[in-house]
């Protein structure tokens, strides 16, 4: 009996052995709802920045996974490829996007509300994590160039109906330079660039007219013609309409890149205007010496010239003097000769 006993216990203990070792160790933890999965590269992820927050068991997270900021970035150079130009349109729309509703929204997070990020860092990170891999600066620059060349482009498009003149988009690029107008603005380029102008636009528009009037006063009934016109009464004084409401933060903030655009490009005209200036006076002034030195020069071989011909002539002159008074010599020698001549053969006629 005993040792049934022990057995039966031995068998126990190891079925609950068994038990306890096929069971799969428990390494479960709760995941706090704030923590999210850290990627190493690139700095901000904003690929599904428009997807509705998660909530898990009541906590929500934010929809932009906040990455650790690289050190160092190896930004490309170069021109743009198209790819890359059409990914900073969609970071500019969406940073505008995101900026008028951190700045109308009473839930918006503080540190977008109070304008604590750097603009163009967003879209430096929005770029690179969608393989445009470039600085803010460039990302500056180029946003100012192709915001220069789609308003020239539609300025010309509007205008081109009432002037006879051919559309942009049938055009070759020589015919486009002849016209001030950039030269290889791409169709899709300028469509993407007209829907993030065209979303700013409505907005700016709109915004004022939210303000209620204050006051609306009907038009006054003209007055018979056979009474005069009433005095007005110096009791009646309206109070003047209010000043119009300054314009929104977003706004301002919308229009930044517009302003800093156009200031660039007219400093960039002055600059080139006072460069063709002095360069034109430069060149001015080094061809009025040229030509004042060659006419120096003309100049004084004319009167070097006219030096060897006096010389010559003087000469000639000299020559000639010597010619007539070697003939005139030789003629006087002959005449004595002859009359030497003439008194020999005398005098040997005159002996017997």
């Amino acid at each position: 009996m005993y040792i049934l006993n022990t057995l039966a216990s031995e068998m126990e203990y190891s079925s609950c052995n068994a038990a306890i070792m096929s069971e799969p160790p428990n390494t479960s933890t709760t995941t706090p709802p704030n923590i999210v999965n850290v990627t190493p590269y690139p700095a901000i992820a904003y690929k599904n920045h428009h997807l509705p927050p998660i909530t898990h068991g009541g906590a929500t997270t934010s929809n932009v996974v906040l990455l650790p900021a690289s050190n160092h970035r190896e930004y490309r150079k170069g021109n743009w490829t198209l790819e890359e130009t059409l990914v900073l349109i969609t970071a500019k729309k969406l940073d505008d996007e995101r900026r008028i509703n951190a700045t109308t929204s009473a839930t918006a997070n503080s540190r977008a509300a109070t304008g604590g990020e750097l603009r163009w860092k967003w879209v430096e990170n929005y770029c690179w994590s969608n393989g445009c891999f470039r600085s803010q600066n460039q990302c500056n620059d180029k946003w100012d160039n192709l915001l220069r060349d789609y308003k020239k482009v539609r300025e010309y498009e509007l205008r081109s109906p009432a002037q006879n003149r051919p559309s942009y988009w049938s055009m070759d690029k020589t015919q486009r330079k002849d016209r001030n107008l950039p030269s290889n603005l791409l169709l899709n380029i300028y469509e993407a660039l007209n829907d993030v102008v065209q979303k700013k636009t409505p907005q700016r528009h709109c915004l004022p007219q939210q303000q209620p009037p204050l006051a609306v006063l009907p038009p006054p009934q003209p007055p018979p013609s056979s009474l005069p016109p009433p005095q007005p009464s110096s009791s009646q004084h309206h109070p003047p309409p209010p000043p119009p409401p300054p314009p929104p933060a977003s706004e301002a903030s919308v229009e930044s890149s517009e302003t800093e655009g156009e200031d660039a490009d007219n400093d960039n005209k002055r600059r080139r205007v006072r460069d063709i200036g002095s360069s034109i006076v430069h060149s001015t002034r080094v061809l009025s010496e040229t030509l004042k030195r060659f006419e120096e020069k003309k100049e004084k071989r004319h009167r070097e010239l006219m030096e060897l011909e006096e010389q010559r002539l003087h000469l000639e002159e000299t020559r000639n003097e010597v010619n007539r008074q070697g003939i005139t010599g030789l003629i006087t020698s002959i005449n004595k000769l002859s009359d030497a001549i003439y008194a020999l053969i005398s005098e040997k006629r005159d002996r017997p």
